[in-house]
């Protein structure tokens, strides 16, 4: 005798094509990290315009703030996590998070060596 089938191809989860073991989220998670979502844009916003921190601070806040508002979007809205894909998303995850830290690096550096060896030395008591 042989077992029977979990689904019958007239059920609901025909419809899928194969897609059992993704997770497409629910309307509930959905709301979770658009919750989340919307209160990690309002601090950032907040913080700008009350002016509470200094300027380097509130960037580096702007930035913590950006940082945790992308992993909310891989989470509750890309789905990424470490069984989708048998993990092939996230090793493409870190394989672009490495290029993009070598772009921005790279970047950084020589608009730094370029603001320092190209710009003319400022008078440090200018004629009055």
């Amino acid at each position: 005798m042989s077992p029977t089938p979990k689904h019958s191809p007239d059920s609901h989860d025909a419809d899928h094509l194969g897609h059992e073991t993704h997770n497409h989220g629910s309307l509930h998670s959905y709301l979770i990290g658009f919750g989340l979502s919307v209160v990690l844009t309002a601090i950032p916003f907040w913080l700008v315009m009350s002016g509470v921190f200094a300027p380097a601070m509130t960037g580096g806040l702007i930035m913590a703030f950006a940082v945790a508002q992308i992993v909310v979007h891989m989470i509750f809205f890309l789905h990424m996590n470490t069984k989708s894909e048998g993990g092939w998303t996230i090793l493409a995850l870190i394989f672009t998070l490495i290029l993009v830290a070598i772009a921005l690096s790279g970047s950084l550096w020589v608009m730094y060596h370029l603001n320092t060896n190209m710009m003319p030395a400022m008078p440090t008591n200018p004629a009055p």
